[in-house]
């Protein structure tokens, strides 16, 4: 049963339209991916077109002489004076039908060469794991649509577990031989989707090596053997597709793994290294060896420095080698990937790397590798805070068993745990975690030990998070002498602290002091921070906030409009930072006096807010706040009553009951029902 392939046979229809000369092309491909099923059900359905319909077998030349006798006696030229194939090529010129020739798995272009009439009205379909063929002459066969996997596999299991399904077919990369062993597996015995799975992951090897029936004749882990062959001529292509086949299947950042003329790092086995060092050696090597891995389909495309590479292709590779081969390869992959990480995640710079190499550090590198914990780091940073706390989750527990529960590497993963809490949106869970962290840090490090110093800030931070602003004020107020005393009064830890102090103050009501205090600090970031550091805007975007608080709308206005496109390039258009910076723009335009303005800002933002930082954390929930305010301040009273009888129990039920944010919901629901006095501002951000 042919499924996912009607594009493919449409196109190779149109091309086949009757008239002109000799017309040739080329399903190309990975080995499994299903070109021969598709050009003999192409003959199938196009037969009643065609005079003649014939098929080669043309993986081995040595046997196409035999298969040319046999063509030339169905023409009736076989007794004919002079070379065989010249009369076959003549006979197929001269004819008045259409006829079709499939060349079955070609490896070697001159087989095309050889078997390809120059003329007659004629259609040719080869099929081929090489991918360097004329570009007219290409039609690229994919993997079947995770959609179209599925189904398949449903219509022959015995039970009807989409879920489980669509994870075989995940496991398998949609590969159609692949998915009819699959298929056949559940027919014939009766397992449930989900047992062939488990299968899967613990009997790959042996799964994956049995014949698949029904006409295909061949072990999905066999489909390969030839292009491997082949490739392997080339010097260094099999040692580059043994390190493909330790990362993540899709867009492997090759180049960043092996830069040009850079020696590899110590403490790679000496095999593995011999077979690597032959990519870094010459400065085409890598080049040619990628050219090789693309010919024979072996890799796809390669896109931006990106290189992806079959899943099965690449279990099938580790497969042929022994357990301390395949240790040996994947500790080698693991030495480049952490080189290739960039020093600092906090540096935006560095991000789109950290990007490149996450998928596949997650393949390669031990789950409590401190690698790990720079790429929750980044996650962190770059804006992603749920992922980066489930990845943070994952390393706790992965440094607990390995490390113990207070070795130093595994407390500054509880701290980055609770911190990326925090971020996430759950302040009060972060706050009892750094409740915790702090009373451990004071036992075993001290009470004036810098981590100690950075634990109390966060837990100042997250308390007043969690609602008591002024609670958080006095605990910064306190640790701040102890940081100058201790760091120094420009370290940016104490910096850092200046800059809460000041935050929490102008929360718990006294928005002049706070203005001042950043209003002092923001030179000192400056002087001592780098140009467009992240910090040095989260002071100027307070700044702003608290000159608006204060009663300058138009000048907070004004800061924020020039602040955002700064934080818009160095952090990201989505980071949380901008989406924020985005929303007090609005709040701030509107108080200026331009109502419809800031509410079409704002349900413009609302989506995004929602779908980046998750339709229930803090920020969002703010957004939704001020769209509903000025919902209502343009005329919309039902509107925005409706907006906060919705808003107000996710408050109450995120935050808490008695959190001011969930007071100022509570206070816009009674401003809109029947309200008694119309407001002309927006005096209060719930924040």
């Amino acid at each position: 049963m042919l499924v996912g392939r009607e594009g493919l046979l449409a196109d190779l229809a149109a091309e086949s339209a009757p008239g002109g000369g000799v017309s040739v092309r080329v399903l190309s491909g990975l080995g499994g991916v299903g070109k021969t099923s598709v050009a003999v059900e192409f003959a199938h359905r196009g037969a009643s077109r065609y005079g003649l319909v014939w098929q080669f077998n043309a993986e081995d030349p040595a046997a196409l002489a035999a298969q040319v006798g046999q063509l030339a006696c169905a023409l009736g030229v076989a007794g004919r004076p002079g070379d065989l194939l010249t009369a076959v090529h003549a006979r197929l010129a001269g004819m008045r039908e259409r006829w079709l020739l499939v060349l079955d798995n070609v490896m070697d272009p001159a087989v095309v060469r050889q078997l390809v009439p120059s003329a007659g009205p004629g259609d040719v379909v080869i099929t081929s794991q090489r991918a360097d063929w004329p570009d007219g002459w290409m039609l690229p066969v994919p993997v079947l649509a995770r959609a179209a996997a599925v189904d398949f596999l449903l219509a022959h299991a015995h039970d009807e577990d989409a879920e489980a399904a669509g994870r075989v077919a995940d496991a398998l990369g949609s590969l159609p031989l692949a998915l009819a062993q699959g298929a056949a597996f559940l027919r014939k015995t009766g397992r449930p989707t989900a047992r062939y799975l488990d299968l899967l992951s613990s009997e790959r090897a042996r799964v994956l090596g049995r014949v698949v029936g029904g006409g295909y004749g061949r072990a999905v882990a066999g489909a390969w053997s030839a292009a491997v062959d082949q490739a392997r001529e080339t010097p260094g292509a099999l040692g580059l597709l043994r390190l493909l086949a330790c990362c993540a299947p899709d867009a492997v950042p090759v180049r960043l793994l092996l830069p040009d003329g850079r020696k590899l790092p110590g403490g790679i086995d000496r095999d593995v290294a011999r077979q690597l060092s032959v990519l870094t050696a010459d400065r085409l090597a890598l080049d040619e060896a990628l050219i090789a891995l693309s010919d024979f389909s072996l890799i796809g495309p390669v896109r931006a420095g990106m290189v992806s590479v079959h899943r099965l292709v690449q279990a099938n590779t580790m497969d042929a080698l022994d357990e301390a081969s395949r240790d040996a390869w994947r500790t080698a992959a693991a030495s480049l990937i952490v080189r290739a990480l960039p020093d600092d995640p906090g540096i935006p710079g560095g991000w789109p790397r950290f990007a490149a190499l996450l998928p596949h550090a997650e393949a390669v590198l031990p789950p409590w590798h401190v690698g790990m914990n720079h790429l929750a780091v980044f996650l962190f940073q770059s804006g992603s805070h749920h992922a980066a706390r489930a990845a943070a989750r994952r390393l706790l527990t992965a440094c607990t068993w390995r490390y113990g529960a207070y070795h130093r590497g595994t407390l500054t993963v509880r701290y980055n745990l609770a911190r990326f809490t925090g971020s996430a949106g759950d302040a009060m869970a972060a706050r009892d975690m750094f409740a915790e962290l702090v009373l451990i840090c004071e036992r075993i490090k001290g009470y004036e030990h810098t981590e100690t110093l950075i634990a109390r800030n966060q837990l100042a931070s997250h308390t007043g998070e969690a609602g008591d602003a002024a609670r958080a004020r006095d605990m910064f107020a306190e640790l701040l002498p102890v940081e100058e005393r201790v760091q120094g009064p420009e370290h940016p830890s104490t910096l850092t602290t200046r800059h809460n102090l000041a935050y929490w103050t102008g929360l718990a009501g006294d928005v002049v002091a706070a203005t001042e205090m950043l209003a002092a600090l923001l030179p000192v970031r400056g002087r001592v921070l780098p140009a467009g550091d992240p910090e040095t805007l989260t002071t100027a975007f307070v700044l702003a906030r608290f000159i608006g608080e204060a009663g300058d709308a138009a000048m907070a206005r004004d800061m924020l409009a020039d602040l955002l496109p700064l934080r818009a390039r160095i952090q990201g258009p989505e980071h949380p930072e901008t989406l924020i910076t985005r929303s007090e723009l609005a709040r701030f335009t509107g108080t200026a006096g331009d109502l419809f303005a800031a509410r079409e800002m704002l349900a413009e933002l609302l989506p995004v807010h929602e779908r980046v930082a998750g339709p229930v954390h803090p920020a969002a929930l703010t957004t939704r706040h001020n769209l509903a305010q000025f919902t209502g301040l343009t005329g919309d009273e039902a509107g925005a009553r409706e907006m906060f009888v919705r808003l107000l129990p996710v408050r109450e039920r995120v935050q808490g009951p008695e959190h001011p944010d969930t007071l100022s919901a509570r206070r816009g629901l009674a401003t809109w029902t029947d309200p008694p006095v119309r407001p002309r501002r927006v005096d209060e951000s719930a924040d």
